[in-house]
């Protein structure tokens, strides 16, 4: 006899409720919940062997509610909010989805960081307001922007995200440079630099980096006021690697020209965060955690987390953090 696992799903409206997740009926019995915030677990999760979630805590105080779970699936590649040293004394499997979004957020990062250059939201609004419709001359041009070719563009994480923004970069005529948090990470074809010549070299910079003790808070006002009074930052890492605060000075003070985030230190956005206040879309662009999720993406998490579970049911390793 076949014993089918309990497969809850506690987040199970993070990828869209556009898109089909009926393939994992097909692996156990599933239960699904739209959202869960940390104070729902322990009462969803009771008869649980298999654990599918995005960003509610898992740790101590929510997982010991579940006795009987083998294995927990990241609906996402981070896993910040897990415990894996929980997890591993209570001989759990945590396993993430890779790969799946790195289209996605390498399209992304270039659609801020034009953006931004480009003052496209002025230029938008030029015409929309009929400034346009009333000059006498064919073109409007009164806000200069710069070409990114000839630009030198730097890069904070070089895994698959990376190096798929530096083969965009290169494309478009950058020099581009990087810098591993880690001390680690060699990419051929792209020049490492210590922190400080990446933050005073870098016409644009972009975050890609996984967020640690080593990245939180990388960009602070200290390495702000290292930047060109130019440059134009790109978060689409975690929120938490760039200090909000500081970063709302440094724009308020023209310390930096610009910045497109996609990622904030608390989600959704909250009043308390200086950039909320700053609505001036010619220096800051803010998109609500949305890089990762076209359409293709968020379908690819779903099988892949399915090829994880499958994988684990077969008795073999894939994705596996612990």
């Amino acid at each position: 006899m076949v014993i089918r696992m309990n497969i809850v799903i506690l987040e199970r409206n993070s990828v869209g409720t556009d898109i089909d997740i009926s393939c994992y009926d097909q692996l156990g019995h599933v239960t699904a919940y739209g959202n869960s915030l940390k104070e729902d677990v322990a009462g969803r999760i009771g008869d649980a062997d298999i654990l599918v979630a995005n960003k509610v805590p898992l740790n101590e105080e929510t997982l010991k509610a579940a006795p009987k779970v083998k294995l927990i699936c990241e609906l996402a590649t981070g896993y910040d909010n897990i415990d894996l040293d929980y997890c591993r004394r209570r001989g759990i499997r945590v396993v993430n989805s890779r790969d799946y979004c790195t289209p996605a957020v390498v399209q992304h990062t270039f659609a801020l960081a034009l953006f931004v250059l480009e003052h496209l939201h002025y230029y938008d609004e030029y015409v929309k307001h009929g400034d346009y419709a009333k000059q006498d001359r064919f073109s409007h041009f009164d806000l200069p922007y710069a070409e990114i070719r000839g630009k030198i563009w730097g890069i904070v994480g070089m895994g698959n995200i990376g190096r798929g923004v530096a083969k965009v970069a290169d494309a478009f005529g950058c020099r581009v440079i990087y810098y591993s948090t880690t001390g680690k990470n060699v990419v051929e074809g792209y020049e490492a630099v210590d922190k400080d010549t990446l933050l005073k070299e870098s016409d644009l910079l972009s975050l890609h980096c996984p967020l640690n003790e080593n990245t939180k808070y990388f960009i602070d006002a200290q390495a702000l006021h290292k930047m060109k009074k130019s440059a134009v930052l790109i978060n689409v890492a975690r929120g938490a690697v760039v200090n909000n605060e500081d970063l709302y000075a440094a724009l308020m003070e023209e310390t930096i020209a610009g910045a497109g985030l996609d990622v904030l230190e608390q989600e959704p956005i909250t009043p308390e965060n200086p950039l909320s206040r700053l609505m001036d879309s010619n220096r800051l662009i803010i998109t609500p955690h949305m890089a990762w999720a076209s359409n293709e993406a968020r379908q690819r998490v779903v099988e892949e987390v399915y090829k994880n579970i499958e994988a684990f049911l077969q008795g073999e390793e894939r994705n596996v953090i612990v």
